[in-house]
């Protein structure tokens, strides 16, 4: 285990950054590390300004207390990872000005939000968001490019619900970005390597997109101030020339977390099944997610097959019955999976299967689901 962080830093040190949010540099203190979990404890400081060279800088250092929104004069105290990141800086070390540990983690360090949100607040704005930071449907992307000229005032995207979309008109409609997150839902990210584009880019996150190779990888010459890099479900191939890029900069403050790389034929093997995202899921083991599968296909030809046959209610409610028992025994009791987002999960996958059989049938089978349903309902223990 280690036992100390990659970059130097320990409990009392006050580091620096500078915040898109506050437009000048900030502060905080870091109060604790646990090497067990890898995490540091850091307090917000209620100060920004020009860069600091030193602690004196920062006058007298106080914690950063919150009074937006719902918070009740609460601290601005978060679990980070306990690798500083490269644009940090540490200034010194002081004494704590808070010496419990906090309840609250979270990923990727990002001193300044909390603080540019109650100056905000206090200014009379209400908005949670900075208009710096913008949230777009990957349909969105393409009336973009054809109208649009670049927006150079923002720097923190986030693209949801791709089906298709070209990094190299990301690159080209957001040539500031220095935060950047793409997820799809089985999508294409074609032009990958025009994120290459993008020298001022810190953060990366790319989910459940598919289309990238290892050409595509981000070169850490082209983007030198990367410092978070989250991977899940991409290429292999992808994947694995990101990791042995960015590997080697984990000890000059770049994040790395790769989970789920999938080989080339998983699109096509799992594009209708609702279950997919169990596969590589770290507490759900690779022989659970087979057998949950199985399930899962079993139930869905039975109810497709009664479907076909009429809406027997009676049937219906059984085989709703025979998919949540099945379950029981898959959690079982000595070592349970199912939380409350697979709970989810495999409700969706019995809408899911109505919702093909309405697709086959041109009509509803709103009942259907109802008794399909609460048979479920009615006997898990998940």
């Amino acid at each position: 285990m280690e036992t100390s962080p990659p970059r130097p830093l320990a409990p009392g040190d006050v580091v620096a950054a500078y915040s898109e949010e506050l437009s000048e540099w900030t502060a905080a203190q870091v109060t604790d590390l646990d090497p067990a979990w890898r995490t540091a404890g850091v307090l917000e400081l209620d100060w920004s300004g020009a860069e600091p060279s030193s602690v004196d800088d920062l006058d007298e250092p106080a914690a950063l207390r919150l009074t937006h929104h719902a918070h009740t004069g609460r601290l601005s105290h978060c679990n980070y990872e306990w690798l500083l990141p490269r644009s940090y800086k540490v200034l010194g070390n002081v004494p704590l000005l808070h010496d419990r540990r906090s309840s609250s983690y979270s990923s990727g360090w990002s001193i300044g939000g909390q603080l540019a949100m109650q100056r905000r607040w206090d200014r009379g704005e209400r908005s949670a968001h900075h208009p710096g930071e913008r949230s777009f449907l990957g349909a969105e992307i393409a009336d973009l490019v054809a109208r649009s000229e670049p927006f150079t005032d923002i720097w923190s995207i986030s693209v949801t619900e791709i089906d298709s979309l070209d990094g190299d008109d990301i690159a080209a409609l957001f040539p500031k970005l220095t935060r950047l997150s793409l997820s799809g839902n089985l999508g294409t990210l074609s032009g990958a390597a025009g994120l290459n584009r993008l020298p001022s880019l810190k953060t990366l996150f790319i989910t459940d997109l598919f289309g990238m190779s290892a050409a595509d990888c981000l070169s850490s010459t082209a983007v030198p101030g990367l410092e978070m890099l989250g991977l899940h479900s991409v290429p292999a191939e992808y994947a694995t020339a990101m990791r042995k890029t960015w590997r080697a900069e984990i000890p000059n403050g770049t994040f790395v977390e790769i989970t789920s790389p999938r080989k080339p034929d998983w699109v096509t093997e799992n594009r209708d099944n609702p279950l997919r995202d169990w596969d590589g899921r770290e507490h759900i083991s690779a022989a659970r997610y087979r057998k949950s599968v199985a399930q899962y296909k079993a139930t869905r030809r039975a109810v497709l097959a009664a479907l076909d046959d009429g809406t027997d209610a009676a049937r219906l409610a059984e085989l709703g019955r025979q998919f949540g028992e099945a379950f029981n025994q898959l959690d079982g009791t000595a070592d349970p999976f199912i939380e409350t987002e697979e709970r989810e999960e495999l409700f969706g996958a019995l809408d899911a299967i109505v919702d093909h059989a309405q697709a086959q049938h041109g009509r509803t089978f709103d009942a259907a689901r109802q008794h399909l349903t609460a048979g479920a309902d009615g006997v898990r223990n998940w």
